[in-house]
């Protein structure tokens, strides 16, 4: 399929803005709402088989997140990349599982660094943080030095092989007044 067919597969889809980006790459902005039937289009009718990633921007700013999914076809060799924008608040999208499985993947992981839910998704639990009590920390209003200090603590790092190393005039040695991270309670080790 030609870059001039597959522009005319996609103006079928009301609202979709096509952008040629470079040779065998296309960016497609549309509606949040006519995302699924343009990738059942995609899927069955311009070969676009590989769901290769879904990623997330979080347009805090705007109130909103940006999700953007990475379709590969092997026939065209080309990459196709449907951002949509949905509200920040709250933060709720359909799954795309039931066309490409590999999306239950990701859809886990935007769930747990940015806190978008995915209705019809398999599985929303989390695989990465599961110890986890935080806000997502990809969101960008998560203060992460903030949430170090009020959650780990810190102690001195000096094994006897540091201490021997720098009396000997070696090592590598961080200043008081250099450490990044503040200790909660200095009696706490």
């Amino acid at each position: 399929m030609s870059e001039g067919q597959l522009e005319r597969v996609l103006h079928e889809i009301e609202g979709v803005q096509v952008h040629q980006t470079r040779p065998r790459r296309t960016r497609l902005d549309l509606p949040a709402e006519t995302l699924p039937a343009l990738l059942e289009l995609l899927q069955g009718r311009a070969g676009y088989v590989h769901l290769s990633a879904i990623s997330c921007v979080d347009w805090i700013e705007e109130a909103q997140f940006e999700l953007v999914y990475h379709l590969w076809s092997y026939e065209n060799h080309n990459l196709v990349s449907a951002h949509i924008r949905i509200p920040r608040e709250p933060g709720v999208y359909l799954s795309v599982y039931d066309l490409y499985r590999p999306a239950a993947f990701f859809e886990r992981d935007i769930h747990e660094m940015f806190g978008v839910r995915f209705e019809g998704s398999p599985d929303m639990a989390p695989f990465i943080l599961t110890e986890w009590n935080g806000p997502p920390p990809m969101r960008k209003e998560f203060d992460s030095e903030a949430y170090v200090n009020e959650h780990l603590n810190f102690r001195d790092y000096q094994p006897d092989w540091l201490r021997e190393l720098e009396a000997e005039g070696g090592g590598i040695a961080i200043r008081p007044e250099e450490q990044r991270f503040s200790r909660r309670d200095e009696g706490e080790t």
